[in-house]
């Protein structure tokens, strides 16, 4: 396996993980008024092993349209195989725009999501920018997607909170090794498209123009949070994924908001124990709209993970938040360029362990390259694997 398989480093892991633990386990239920209707956290349909673990592989990026690249199944298929977990995700840009029917769409769909399907793992989406590029001609609305995954099986998709910026936001609580109480969340947000034309008369030149999480779905984070503490007698840790990058993550990588240096980089690497690969800039919305801040004084979430920007695949800990990146799964999209084209293409994987303080034992990348996948910088597409009867 690659270099980046076991650490982040581990002192990082250890200091981001552990830093809530005690209140998580040992405060008290949070007195305050109930939750807004539909903000509630759902029962737990996940469960710890018997042996206190639970694994989770995060693809990204499949981002292909009918006739996905064959090794785009290929390197999930191996992954699910290699590391049996408990729970897979695919954290945004599961499809392209070239969908030009609703039948295309839903081809697409089942080309990514049959490797977990037909291996019986639970498994879940999260929406990105380029989700509904294909609306105007197929027809099918980020809704209508939602609505596809869960026709299926073993999918743990929900329709979200109701008058809630997103499609799909939501929550899954694991509950622990000897059922009962949530012991873990799985927090899946969805951080949007595109930025809209203007802004009280004002575009967007000059700036990112991407989406990003809107404050309506922070208060829903944080209420629903409180539930979970409310009903579990303490914090409940957790992970949370989005598709596109907090501006956090770029402060973390220089330990600065305006430096750019290598010096400034170096000095990162020392305070926030990142491993991995910068091989482009990150790309968040125009707005910082406050995740983190929220994420800090709830005190509960223990990593935040996005894709979005392919050919990054690093992970820190940021005053006591593990923040990043899977590289994306996709050989479709855009890569490195040249012979080291599809050389990131990769799944990142969680390990959690309900007798390690803060529950991550520990975070790494696998690469389609330690599997022997064909590295060919050229498109294998293949033809759409058949719908299954509830999918037609």
């Amino acid at each position: 396996m690659s270099e980046e398989t076991s650490t982040v480093g581990r002192r990082a892991l250890l200091r981001a993980t552990g830093a809530g633990t005690a209140a998580a386990v040992a405060s008290p239920a949070m007195a305050g008024a109930e939750p807004r209707r539909g903000f509630e956290a759902p029962e737990p349909k996940l469960r710890f092993r018997s042996d206190g673990t639970f694994r989770i592989v995060q693809f990204n990026d499949t981002q292909d349209d009918e006739r996905t690249d064959r090794r785009t199944i290929e390197l999930m298929e191996r992954t699910l195989d290699s590391e049996k977990p408990d729970f897979a995700l695919i954290n945004g840009d599961v499809i392209t725009g070239g969908c030009d029917s609703a039948l295309q769409v839903k081809q697409a769909i089942n080309n990514v999501v049959t490797p977990m399907e037909s291996r019986g793992t639970p498994w879940a989406i999260t929406f990105g920018n380029h989700d509904e590029d294909s609306e105007r001609q197929s027809g099918m609305s980020e809704e209508d997607m939602l609505d596809f995954y869960m026709t299926y099986r073993h999918n743990r998709n929900e329709r979200g909170p109701r008058d809630v910026t997103g499609t799909g936001d939501m929550v899954l609580p694991v509950s622990g090794s000897r059922g009962g109480r949530p012991v873990f969340a799985l927090w899946l947000l969805d951080s949007g498209r595109y930025a809209p034309e203007s802004i009280a008369g004002q575009d967007f030149q000059g700036y990112p123009d991407w989406g990003w999480v809107h404050p309506d779905q922070i208060q829903w984070y944080s209420e629903t949070s409180r539930h979970l503490e409310r009903r579990s007698g303490g914090k409940v840790p957790g992970l949370m994924w989005m598709h596109i990058p907090l501006w956090e993550h770029r402060f973390m990588w220089f330990s600065s908001v305006d430096g750019r240096s290598d010096a400034d980089h170096e000095r990162a690497v020392e305070k926030h124990g990142i491993v991995g690969e910068r091989n482009e800039a990150e790309c968040p919305g125009p707005f910082n709209s406050g995740v983190f801040t929220a994420i800090q004084q709830r005190g509960d979430v223990r990593g935040v993970f996005c894709g979005h920007d392919h050919v990054n695949s690093y992970v820190g800990d940021y005053y006591g938040v593990l923040l990043g990146y899977s590289s994306g799964t996709g050989f479709g999209p855009y890569g490195l360029g040249g012979e080291d084209e599809h050389r990131l293409r990769g799944a990142r994987v969680f390990d959690l362990d309900e007798n390690v303080e803060g529950m991550i034992s520990d975070t790494r990348m696998v690469f389609a390259r330690d599997f022997g996948i064909d590295m060919t910088p050229n498109d294998q597409p293949i033809d759409p694997l058949p719908l299954g009867p509830d999918q037609r």
